[in-house]
């Protein structure tokens, strides 16, 4: 049987024997309508809010969050209706970059379409290394010290676009996320991401998630704010699926509930190698594609071979994580480095050094080999080969499964 896994923009193909083949495994199937629809009744049903034309009607200095590249968010799809409903008199927009990078060119316009050259000029990129332009919010009940881009907390008005899908470590993205940390300074964002070594920081998690927790703590310093939220739930093709309207928490936990329609997807077993596939464009860099990894894992058994395939096409994005794992002798070292002083991106490093205590990682992507040998992920560089390799090791038995959109599906036993 030929399967076809994503890579980039593309494809790259794999033949197995279908007895071999546990399972094909992406999003769940649910019915698409036109999406200027569903967001057009979202927009007239908000969800324990004022409705967007009052809310446009009391606002000035109206400031839009919106994600960043390595999310499939559809902002420029959103804004189209959003300013056919009403259009804000000179919006600025604010890219909630957390630690990212800043978009390149290319993904400027992937992020607002048309838009861009209209609104180049009020377009402002988050920087949380900027300290001066952060402001000090106070603590979360976890400690956190929170600090939130200045631009933001003097903003009258703030319209937040986002999407909600699983995420490893927060539960879900969407919502209080595009404040926290999507515009936190860097001291803020690294204590947050050291909880995600906690063991109630896993995908699908928020009641007593330590890192959701700092979320909603940072959420307090809005409540005189004028904020309206658009949340966006995609399938599994991208497309738009549902939409939730108004009231940031609401809005977010109404789009949860419409999430896990999509992406929680049953399984029957175990298997002994899983093929999961970080999707397009949250394939940007290995530290983003780690992901697919943590919800790959899920689906193997004690012993088994995980197979990251992923372009990477920036490389392995923050190397903290690499500069720590590659130092290290054996995951226990890791630990204990970490133990002794923490620093962001470790988070990544104790995630990739829990999985060598048990699982083996094989890696299909456009990484230097010495790089993932230094880390331990085995390179290949073709699925085929990583594939043959695996089922000659695992044995005649040995049933594979192919998570097709790993960052963002998350199997479940049933």
């Amino acid at each position: 049987m030929l399967v076809e896994v994503p890579y980039g923009k593309s494809k790259t193909e794999v033949n197995i024997d279908d007895t071999r083949i546990a399972g094909l495994v992406t999003g769940n199937d649910v019915p698409i309508i036109d999406e200027n629809e569903t967001i057009r009744k979202a927009i007239e049903n908000p969800i324990n809010s004022k409705s967007y034309e009052d809310f446009l009607n009391a606002s000035n200095d109206l400031l839009f969050i919106v994600n960043d590249a390595t999310r499939p968010t559809p902002t420029a799809r959103v804004l189209e209706i959003l300013f056919k409903v009403g259009k804000p008199i000179n919006p600025k927009f604010i890219v909630a970059t957390g630690n990212h990078r800043a978009p390149t060119e290319e993904e400027h316009q992937q992020i607002f379409g048309n838009f861009y050259e209209r609104y180049q000029s009020q377009i402002y990129i988050h920087d949380s290394h900027a300290d001066k332009e952060m402001v000090y919010i106070g603590k979360s009940r976890n400690g956190t010290e929170l600090y939130l881009n200045r631009l933001v907390m003097e903003a009258n008005s703030i319209i937040i676009i986002s999407s909600v899908e699983p995420h490893y470590f927060a539960g879900y993205t969407g919502g209080r996320k595009s404040l926290f940390p999507g515009v936190a300074s860097y001291r803020s964002i690294e204590q947050n991401h050291r909880h995600a070594m906690d063991n109630r920081a896993n995908s699908l998690a928020l009641e007593g998630n330590p890192v959701h927790e700092d979320m909603l703590d940072a959420l307090k310093s809005f409540n005189n704010t004028n904020v309206f939220a658009l949340m966006t739930v995609l399938d599994k093709h991208h497309q738009l699926y549902a939409a939730t309207v108004g009231h940031i928490n609401d809005s977010f936990f109404a789009a949860v509930e419409r999430a896990k329609e999509v992406f929680v997807a049953k399984i029957e077993e175990k298997v002994d190698i899983v093929v999961t596939a970080a999707r397009f464009p949250m394939d940007i860099d290995l530290y983003q594609s780690q992901k697919a990894l943590e919800h790959g894992k899920l689906a193997l058994k004690v012993g088994g071979i995980l197979i990251l395939v992923a372009s990477c096409r920036a490389g392995t994005g923050d190397d903290t994580f690499i500069r720590l794992l590659s130092s290290c002798s054996t995951p226990a070292e890791v630990f204990q480095r970490i133990r002794e002083g923490y620093i962001l991106g470790y988070h990544k490093a104790a995630k990739l050094a829990e999985i060598n205590l048990w699982a083996e990682m094989y890696g299909v992507t456009d990484i230097p080999d010495e790089t993932l040998n230094s880390i331990n992920i085995k390179p290949f560089h073709s699925l085929q080969d990583a594939l043959d390799e695996a089922l000659k090791k695992k044995g005649k038995n040995a049933k594979v499964l192919f998570l097709l959109d790993g960052s963002l599906t998350v199997p479940k036993l049933n």
